[in-house]
């Protein structure tokens, strides 16, 4: 059945059967939330990935926690924008890449043994950067 956030509808996602299977995603979207909030505070630390990951466990394990934070005042916004539009704020996607490229660099001068490896990753992250910064940065 579904329900309204702000006005909106909200789609109910099929309840997993098994309890264990449940548990464990219930489990995993209160770690996901635990990060998602530290991260809201904390520099270097993202938020919006662990928050979706937190969305998404509970939309499979918990109505209440899910309809709870797909809602909030604080996180609620983000989370609709991404579901709903795609979305991904300017400086979201700033961070990503930079964050990426700081990686990158870390990797290819004191990890890699060659020239191979960053090459490669370096494709991929490019990849990735190039999906990020496709997105729009605010709903239409």
């Amino acid at each position: 059945m579904p329900g309204r956030v702000s006005g909106r509808v909200v789609a109910a996602t099929p309840a997993i059967v098994h309890a264990g299977a449940r548990t464990g995603l219930f489990a995993f979207g209160l770690l996901c939330l635990s990060v998602g909030v530290v991260g809201a505070f904390v520099p270097f630390v993202p938020s919006t990935v662990f928050l979706l990951l937190a969305l998404w466990a509970f939309s499979r394990s918990s109505r209440r926690f899910h309809g709870w934070l797909y809602g909030h005042p604080r996180f609620g916004k983000p989370l609709r924008d991404w579901q709903l539009h795609r979305v991904i704020p300017v400086p979201a996607k700033i961070a990503a890449v930079a964050m990426m490229a700081t990686s990158l660099t870390i990797f290819a001068v004191f990890v890699a043994d060659g020239w191979v490896e960053p090459l490669a990753l370096g494709a991929v992250l490019a990849a990735v950067a190039a999906y990020i910064f496709s997105r729009p940065h605010s709903p239409p």
